[in-house]
């Protein structure tokens, strides 16, 4: 057993004022630019590369080299691996046994299916826009086409081809619903490819633009049940073009 020595008074121990603790220094980050995995990243350039690939026009199947496109990429297979997974179960490649990795074309029947899907949900994004949309915002979709007046094709194919794609795009994002966004987005990504090869089939082109017109109109007054229409029959148009000149879908398989 042991006993304490008595403290003296006036000792630093009881009467000298604590040392105030400094704060401790903070570390300052820049917020991240990118918080995207390799894989993710991987996948965003690898769909990016599909979707700009011109698969309908072309007999040949298009073959990804895992090893190739790491090489490309700057990063290890494993991230490129994780993103075709990815991209397999979007429907955008597929794997063949013993002989590698494949761009999908789909079928005819397939493309018809897609469009019939589409014209479902985008004829109720048009129904949303004339209820809930801005005028301001309504208007952004007439001036896509101050280059095409009066139905006539005044720019370049593929220039107007790109327009009509960011108009179909733009219907879908006008409506503010988040769920028929989400489930428009992976389905029109595959639409994307089809309709840049039928855009130059049978003067689709015009029709095209005068469909646009009519359907802006629409909205424009807000005149529900026509906008809800033409956006319908138009998407459905596709389908019946499809259905009838596009045997091509069928050629590779």
């Amino acid at each position: 057993m042991y006993t304490r020595a008595p403290r003296r008074a006036g000792s630093r121990r009881d009467d000298a004022a604590p040392t105030p603790r400094r704060p401790a220094e903070r570390v300052a980050l820049a917020p991240l630019q990118d918080v995207s995995t390799f894989a993710d990243r991987a996948y965003a350039a690898l769909r990016d590369v599909i979707v700009s690939l011109d698969i309908y026009s072309q007999s040949d199947e298009v073959r990804l080299d895992e090893r190739r496109l790491a090489e490309d990429l700057g990063i290890s297979r494993t991230p490129v691996r994780e993103a075709m997974a990815q991209l397999e179960r979007e429907g955008f490649i597929r794997s063949v046994p013993r002989r590698g990795v494949y761009v999908v074309r789909k079928t005819k029947q397939q493309v018809i299916e897609m469009i019939t899907a589409w014209a479902a949900l985008e004829s109720m994004a048009a129904r949303l826009i004339t209820l809930h949309a801005t005028d301001a915002d309504i208007a952004t979709l007439r001036k896509m086409f101050t280059k095409f007046e009066n139905g006539q094709l005044h720019a370049r194919l593929d220039e107007y081809s790109e327009v009509n794609i960011r108009f179909h795009q733009a219907i879908i994002a006008m409506s503010g619903n988040g769920v028929l966004i989400d489930l428009a987005e992976n389905l029109f990504t595959h639409m994307r490819m089809i309709r840049r090869k039928t855009i130059a089939e049978k003067d689709r082109a015009d029709r095209s633009i005068r469909d646009h017109m009519n359907i802006i109109q629409a909205l424009e007054a807000r005149d529900t049940a026509r906008a809800e229409e033409l956006v319908r029959q138009h998407a459905l148009g596709l389908a019946e073009h499809v259905a009838a000149y596009a045997d091509y879908l069928d050629s590779v398989q």
